[in-house]
């Protein structure tokens, strides 16, 4: 059986079988101490029994207002173990601590519009698209879109922190919130 547990500054020397994928946004070592820190509820990885990394979920909160919410920065789990539900539970853990320790109002993330295996697992999961922001990932020719995915927390009992058709709602990168 795995084991989902919090992130250690150790695990980063183990991660590479799983920031291999193209799709697997990878950032530099001071970034994931900088969310180790702030964030540790919120930064979870996923063991084998025989002890390798199947996966991590890095998150934040972030936000004022009706738009305090938990921020998933990157999940993703290793080729070897796809298709068995990990990344399932870690979004619920994520989820979780985002309602109970942080009081958040809904979770969100950001993904490639062209990744529609992510799109729909996200959607699986209760997730929905809020709106495109143009050029996202890149900022050269190479630019991709992504579209800024959200799901409603218990604590917004009247879905205002979602819409309907947000494929169709674009905003550049200058445009997302100040927080950002």
């Amino acid at each position: 059986m795995s084991l989902l547990r919090r992130f250690k500054a150790t695990d980063l020397f183990e991660f590479n079988n799983v920031n291999l994928d193209v799709l697997t946004e990878t950032y530099n070592i001071s970034f994931y101490l900088q969310y180790l820190a702030h964030w540790p509820d919120l930064f979870m990885v996923q063991k084998s029994p025989l002890n390798s990394l199947m996966g991590y979920v890095m998150g934040k909160a972030e936000g004022t207002g009706k738009n305090w919410h938990g921020h998933v920065t990157a999940i993703t789990v290793a080729p070897e173990y796809r298709r068995l539900g990990l990344a399932d539970g870690m979004m619920n853990l994520l989820e979780q601590v985002s309602e109970n320790t942080y009081d958040g109002w809904f979770v969100d993330l950001y993904v490639r519009v062209s990744n529609a295996v992510a799109v729909d697992m996200y959607k699986k999961f209760g997730y929905s698209v809020y709106r495109r922001v143009r050029n996202y990932y890149g900022g050269s020719a190479l630019s991709e879109d992504a579209y800024d995915m959200r799901k409603p927390l218990p604590r917004d009992k009247l879905k205002e922190t979602i819409r309907e058709n947000g494929e169709n709602v674009y905003v550049n990168p200058e445009e997302l919130d100040s927080w950002r």
